[in-house]
Parts: C-alpha cells; sequence; structure tokens
C-alpha cells in the first residue's frame, strides 16, 4: 500500500506540471489579442487571467467527469503508472510546441497520452471509443470552424454598427469591450481546462483505491489545480501569446473584440455540455475569423497551416510518447524513474533551447515579417478590398548618393561668366 501511496504522490505532482504547462501554454487563449490591441499591458494581463482561470476552476466538475470516467474506462486495470506516463506524453508535447510558439492544445495532448499509455498497458478495451469519438474528435473538428464563423459574423457586424464613426470615438468603447470579452475567456478558460487535471487527479486517486469510482473530484484537488494553472498563466507564455496576436493577423480592436466574445459563448457552451474542447483551437478559430470578417484584412496562411498540422499531429504524438513512457513504467520501480528522468532531462533541453532567442512582455508585440501574398489571400482582397477613401501616400523621390553629395557639398561655387545666362535657381521638390 506504501508503493501505491507514494505513486500515487507522484502522479498527483505530475498532473499539477502538466496544469502549470497548461496555463502557460495556453494564455494567449485568452489574452493575445488583448495585449496584441495594446488595450492592456501585457503584465497586467496575464494577471487579470491567472485570477479569473482560479475562479473558473471551481464553477463547474462536468469536464472533469469526462476525463475520469468518460474515455477512461475505470474498471479496465488502469494503474497509476499509466497515468502518470500519459501526463508525461502531455507535458513533453506542450513543451516542444511552446519552444516552436505553436498554440496547440493542451488539452488534446491530454487525451492522447492518456489513450496512448492505456493500449499500451491494458489494451484497446481500456479506451471508450465512443466517448472519444463523440466528446474528443468530433469537437475537435467542429469547434474552430464555429468559432471562426461566429468570429467572422461578430466582426463584420462590429464594423457595420460603428461606420461612420471615428476611431477616436470607438476606441475607448472597444478597449473596455475587450477586456471583458478576455475576462469571459478566461473564466471560461478555468471551466474548462483547469478541471482536465481535476479529473486526471481524480482517476488516479479511483485507481489507488482512495476514493469510490464515479467520484466527484474532492475540494483540495480542485483547489490545487485551480493554482497550478493561474500560476502557469501568471506567467505567461509570451511565445504563443506573439503567435496568435500577431502571427495570424494584423488584429484591430474591433476584431480582437468579436473574436474574443465568440470565443468565451463556444467555450463556456461546450463546458455546460461536459464536452472537453480544445480553448487553443476555438480561440485560434475565432482570431483566423476576425481576419476573414475585416475588410481588407489578411490571414497569414502559412502560420495557420503550421498551427493545424500541428494540431493533427497533438493527439498521436503525444499518444506515441505516452506509450514509450508506459512501456518503460511498467517494469517497475526503476522503469518509472527513468521515465521520471527522460522527462527532465527533455524539458530541461527545452527550456535552454528558449533562452537563446527569448521572448517575454518586453518584446511580445514585435509582429513577423510581413508575409507575401498569396493565391487564398489575393483571392480574398479582391472579394473583399479594402475601405475606401484612404489614398496611399506618393513614393518620396529617390534621394542622391553619398558619394554624390559630398561631392556637390565640396565643389566651390561655378561663377557665371560673363556670356553665359545666370542660373535659374533649382525649383525644390515636396
Amino acid at each position: 500500500m506504501e508503493h501505491i501511496t507514494l505513486l500515487i504522490g507522484i502522479v498527483i505532482v505530475t498532473a499539477l506540471v502538466f496544469d502549470f504547462t497548461n496555463g502557460f501554454h495556453d494564455t494567449a487563449n485568452a489574452m493575445a489579442t488583448t495585449i496584441s490591441t495594446g488595450a492592456l499591458r501585457p503584465r497586467a494581463a496575464v494577471a487579470m487571467s491567472a485570477g479569473l482561470n482560479l475562479v473558473g476552476a471551481f464553477l463547474s466538475v462536468e469536464v472533469a467527469k469526462t476525463i475520469s470516467g468518460g474515455i477512461i474506462d475505470e474498471s479496465a486495470g488502469i494503474r497509476p503508472e499509466v497515468i502518470f506516463a500519459g501526463l508525461v506524453g502531455a507535458i513533453v508535447w506542450n513543451m516542444v510546441t511552446w519552444l516552436a510558439g505553436l498554440p496547440s492544445s493542451s488539452s488534446h495532448a491530454l487525451f492522447g497520452g492518456l489513450i496512448g499509455a492505456t493500449v499500451v498497458s491494458v489494451g484497446t478495451g481500456g479506451v471508450h471509443g465512443e466517448a472519444v469519438v463523440m466528446k474528443v474528435l468530433i469537437p475537435a473538428v467542429a469547434a474552430p470552424f464555429v468559432a471562426g464563423l461566429a468570429s467572422m459574423a461578430a466582426t463584420r457586424l462590429t464594423y457595420r454598427l460603428a461606420r461612420g464613426r471615428e476611431e477616436a470615438d470607438t476606441a475607448k468603447g472597444y478597449r473596455a469591450g475587450q477586456i471583458a470579452s478576455a475576462a469571459l475567456v478566461s473564466l471560461a478558460h478555468g471551466t474548462n481546462d483547469a478541471q482536465k487535471t481535476m479529473g486526471v487527479i481524480t482517476l488516479a486517486l479511483i485507481t489507488g483505491g482512495v476514493i469510490a469510482p464515479h467520484s466527484d473530484p474532492p475540494m483540495w484537488v480542485i483547489a490545487s489545480a485551480g493554482l497550478a494553472i493561474a500560476l502557469g498563466t501568471y506567467l505567461g507564455g509570451w511565445r504563443i501569446i506573439r503567435t496568435m496576436g500577431k502571427g495570424i493577423t494584423d488584429i484591430q480592436p474591433p476584431q480582437g473584440f468579436a473574436a474574443q466574445t465568440g470565443a468565451a459563448a463556444t467555450i463556456l457552451a461546450s463546458s455546460h455540455l461536459g464536452f472537453a474542447l480544445s480553448t487553443t483551437q476555438v480561440c485560434s478559430g475565432a482570431v483566423m475569423g476576425s481576419g476573414l470578417g475585416r475588410k481588407g484584412g489578411v490571414v497569414r496562411w502559412s502560420t495557420a497551416g503550421r498551427m493545424v498540422a500541428a494540431w493533427a499531429l497533438t493527439l498521436p504524438a503525444a499518444g506515441l510518447v505516452s506509450a514509450g513512457a508506459a512501456f518503460l513504467a511498467d517494469q517497475g520501480n526503476w522503469g518509472v524513474a527513468a521515465v521520471a528522468v527522460c522527462a527532465l532531462a527533455v524539458c530541461g533541453g527545452i527550456w535552454a533551447a528558449s533562452r537563446r532567442k527569448p521572448i517575454d512582455h518586453t518584446n511580445v508585440n514585435e509582429g513577423p515579417a510581413a508575409e507575401p501574398v498569396g493565391v487564398v489571400t489575393a483571392a480574398l482582397q479582391t472579394v473583399a478590398p479594402p475601405p475606401a477613401g484612404t489614398v496611399a501616400p506618393a513614393a518620396p523621390a529617390a534621394p542622391a548618393s553619398a558619394a554624390a553629395t559630398a561631392a556637390e557639398a565640396a565643389a566651390p561655387p561655378a561663377q557665371p561668366t560673363p556670356s553665359a545666362q545666370p542660373a535659374q535657381p533649382a525649383t525644390a521638390t515636396s
């Protein structure tokens, strides 16, 4: 029993580490657009998001039940080692995508990890396939489209309502709207993502015989998961914030307000229904929708393509890492120790690599280089060109070379000859 108790303690600590990485990995979901438009300073934004994540963790346990008793069969012989291996795969994938600045789904990393570890340890019978399809795969495909369409419609409506108004007149209203909608997304994130760690810890307690099957998460589990995700959120995943705020599209305040409102509505609805939705996919889809909803808006499709590729790889990649970890962990105590050492080494190497080009609150708004206009962007601009009435400034005259300027300055003034006409003054060009 002591061995099981110690192992459950290791699983709980590892789950809270995953919750911490989930926090800084997903800070961008709530605050990227608010930071990129200047509605809030970076530090103030992540502090507000952290507090509301903590509050949101106490509002519901429906998603936690989906994790602890919906996807994995509690009675199939799942042991704490399996959960530990699943968490390791999710943490490693979170760190890899964070280093790349890709807003991938922490939720799907967790699902992939748990599924991969379970299949290796007890076989496919330990996974509820129907629940995976209905509550993971279908929402994963539908969520970005639903949020994107809602955001695109909201963006067009917002610009239509503000048509004819000066930008200065609407700036304060959009700033307040962005802050309110970002707060709503943070609250929704707490109700959805913090519960996933609650579900994992509850599953570990059930498999260890500490609590009865189908139990709700104990209060100490809810509190510790909320605190872990809030701390990770406060530290800020600046690399992913830059990608979502500046890398997908150039966001203006009306777009930021529309994107966050659409994302919050989608996340809250999914939490109520018990869908373990990827908040990353919802918010990324909403940002892309806001880019398509503004006339003249440009979506950087190369960045969007890399994001979609990461989404598609998340479940199998985390599953493969967790499968290998589960195979080692099943060998006994030395296997569990080997998995822990390998995970620490990989995460330490990723952190060291990130220090070569650090990104923090001081340079998070330095956007990427402009993307060449491709076929898709050109077609969209043809259908919805930028608003008329803005005239591009004329190109300035090419400056003289430095050598010519120096030679002209050094040359003595020419003396007119008696037969020569006086030189006409040169006309200055504006």
